[in-house]
């Protein structure tokens, strides 16, 4: 993923302190680091006017999944809570957090905001900050290493942060829009051929990767596959080359493999092997897939995109991770057949091309219908670590190339006659203004009741006990149970939960969004999907008691205007009795021999 100056760097004279140039652009980077967070910040300004009574329309789900990781970390810092494990979630069995997207990297330094702001405050920080440092990272990296135009820099920087990809995952998805350790850890791993590289870099490398672990390790695949297919690529071009530098290319990734295995080691024995660990995904791998026709189509946060198109070829509002659009599809190929002749450029496109086809998944997929044509993703779709993967997000490789490659073209197309570099930034102007992004759509979250804010729930739960909110937390409620408990910092241990765990272990360890199924949380969930009121026998009414009993329940609340509300409420009066109103909602103590 580099170009000419990567295959042989090439480094200006360093500056005197006080020369003019330098400091002329130094202005000129922090000119372009506030436009970048000025442009995150019209992307995620609708939640930052209310971040904690907001939640992200495109997925509110995922909004409170992230928000139960930033209440985790915070009471790592503030109560001392196990670092890998989460046990006042998904009471009685808890959380594997390490087999979950936690980034603790992250949400650990932020600790303090979600404390003392609210996790909400945190949410739109992480994304506006991913989507800003993301683009400014890139930036960073072209700008000093690989082109020698701020210009062309800034068209890498501006499609690598701000490319339909990751603002369609900025609709919930904290850890896929903070990607701004990825392009140093390519740079390193550039780097290694160097004479002199082997330990430093190799150190730098591994402590780069161990960071990336604890922010995303999805990403950190992608990474990995994509380098290795570019070297593996650049080497069988550049045979000679290659017999001269593999020997320190290869013992520096041997450091760096000894470095983040010794200090990620453990972490990653919790993730696969400790209690809550899962395998595969809760779905197959055609589920999620690239749809072909979505390369030149437009993304819906994009200004030229249409839902009702969009939604036809993706796979959801976090997952249109291709809409290069029509004239930034043609962009992309022009500065493809630019940059062919440069074998370090040739290879970095076939890298992305080949991501892009796994993207693609085992069978091709057109304008939503599958054309049972055969693809190469089929022969390595169950291959562990790979099986954990959402498919369709390989594309999300191919856009970040799409934004390299378009900023060395931006650089060589200076060395052309005026007539052509004309043309070129007129494509330009045409590929990026329509994917200009739009501010993220939000809806209002349940209010929390004062039962919660002013604390007069403890009087109702006492240690060791746990508050159940009707609708039961899971990944149909982001914008209510999950997202009250994790507003208050899991102060109230709650059961069940939206997050990834064994489906029903032991007997199964398939991955899932889901607690293993009981009895309540499926009668429940049902009256509240499907609206009928069930006619409850003394049986039902006992197995009822006995998983409120394994949830270890001091009191249940039922979420004021829930869907369906008073079927909810008819079955819990049936089972319970009539409630007590405390606090603006409806409370039912449970019986705690019970």
């Amino acid at each position: 993923m580099t170009g000419e100056r990567a295959a042989a760097v090439v480094e200006e004279p360093a500056a005197s302190p006080g020369d003019e140039r330098d400091a002329r652009w130094r202005l000129v980077d922090l000119w372009i680091a506030l436009g970048f967070l000025a442009l995150a910040v019209l992307v995620v300004i609708q939640l930052w006017i209310d971040p904690n009574g907001r939640v992200l329309a495109g997925n509110d789900d995922d909004h409170g999944i992230f928000l139960f990781m930033l209440a985790h970390a915070e009471r790592v810092i503030f109560d001392g809570a196990p670092l890998f494990y989460e046990d006042r979630f998904n009471v009685p069995v808890g959380v594997n957090m390490m087999a979950n997207t936690s980034i603790l990297a992250l949400a650990l330094p932020l600790a303090p905001v979600t404390h003392f702001l609210g996790g909400g405050v945190t949410v739109a920080l992480l994304i506006t900050l991913g989507l800003g440092g993301t683009a400014f990272a890139w930036y960073w990296v072209l700008s000093r290493h690989l082109v020698r135009s701020r210009l062309a820099a800034w068209t890498g920087g501006v499609w690598c942060g701000f490319a339909p990809a990751m603002v369609s995952h900025a609709n919930g998805h904290v850890n896929f829009v903070s990607n701004y350790v990825l392009p140093f850890i390519v740079w390193q791993v550039l780097r290694l051929r160097e004479p002199g590289r082997v330990w430093r870099g190799g150190i730098i490398l591994g402590l780069l990767i161990v960071l990336q672990i604890f922010i995303n390790e999805e990403a950190l695949l992608f990474a990995a596959l994509t380098l290795g297919i570019f070297a593996g690529s650049w080497a069988l071009m550049a045979r000679d080359e290659a017999r001269l530098v593999w020997r320190r290319f290869t013992a520096g990734l041997g450091v760096a493999a000894l470095t983040s295995g010794v200090l990620a080691g453990y972490p990653l024995w919790y993730q696969f092997f400790a209690r809550g660990n899962y395998h595969g995904q809760p779905f197959e791998p055609t589920a999620y897939v690239t749809d072909l026709a979505s390369l030149g189509a437009y993304a819906r946060q994009s200004l030229a995109g249409l839902g009702v198109v969009t939604r036809r070829l993706s796979v959801s509002a976090t997952e249109d991770n291709t809409f290069f659009g029509l004239f930034g599809l043609v962009m992309i190929i022009v500065a493809m057949v630019m940059l062919w002749r440069s074998v370090a450029l040739r290879a970095t496109a076939i890298a992305g091309l080949a991501l892009l086809v796994m993207s693609l998944g085992p069978q091709l997929r057109v304008l939503g219908f599958n054309t049972r044509i055969p693809l190469p993703f089929a022969l390595v779709s169950h291959v562990p670590v790979i099986d954990l993967v959402s498919v369709t997000r390989f594309a999300m490789v191919p856009a970040t190339v799409a934004g390299i490659l378009l900023a060395f073209a931006a650089d060589r197309i200076g060395s052309y006659p005026p007539e052509r570099r004309r043309r070129f930034w007129i494509g330009m102007t045409l590929a990026l203004v329509p994917l200009f992004p739009k501010p993220l759509p939000v809806v209002q979250g349940d209010p929390m009741p004062a039962f919660l804010t002013e604390g007069i729930w403890r009087q109702y739960v006492p240690e060791g006990k746990t508050l159940v909110t009707v609708p039961l937390p899971d990944v149909t409620t982001g914008r209510t149970g999950q997202r009250w408990a994790a507003l208050n910092n899991l102060d109230y241990p709650t059961p069940r939960g939206y997050f990834m765990g064994p489906a029903n272990a032991p007997f199964d360890d398939t991955g899932s969004w889901f607690a293993p199924h009981r009895y309540t949380s499926e009668l429940l969930w049902s009256v509240r999907e499907y609206g009928y009121l069930p006619v409850l026998t003394d049986a039902d009414r006992l197995r009822i008691r006995g998983d409120l009993g394994y949830w270890r329940a001091a009191v249940v609340v039922l979420v004021p205007d829930s869907r369906n509300g008073p079927l909810l409420r008819s079955v819990l009066v049936d089972v319970l009795g009539e409630p007590e109103l405390v606090g603006g909602v409806e409370v039912w103590r449970v019986n705690s021999e019970e």
